[in-house]
């Protein structure tokens, strides 16, 4: 089942920087995060529907390539992202940094 507007509309909400913002990279990853997720129900339910496992194979990908970007752009964005959303970190970047990054990061600033 499709995202309504009014569902999207929340997501957008909660979501973004200032209130005219609905095209940020969190946006638009935690729209795509919920159309995953019901793309995949409709999938666990219909297992023969290729057409719409290519589609959901494509907003995998998009979405990943946002992380990507937001890990680039904002690293604290990104790691607010992935815990809001109960996203895997994808790059292992948490994991590096957590070891030994930041302390590194730390004295950077």
């Amino acid at each position: 089942m499709p995202l309504s507007k009014y569902e999207k509309w929340q997501i957008i909400r909660q979501w973004q920087r200032s209130p005219e913002d609905t095209g940020s990279p969190e946006v638009q990853i935690a729209i795509l995060t919920e159309r995953i997720r019901r793309l995949t129900e409709h999938l666990r339910v219909h297992k023969k529907d290729v057409h719409s496992r290519r589609g959901l194979t494509m907003m995998h990908s998009k979405r990943r390539r946002l992380l990507r970007y937001l890990l680039r752009k904002d690293i604290n964005k990104y790691r607010e992202v992935i815990e809001k959303l109960g996203l895997r970190d994808f790059f292992g970047v948490l994991r590096t940094q957590t070891a030994s990054g930041e302390a590194n990061a730390k004295e950077v600033q």
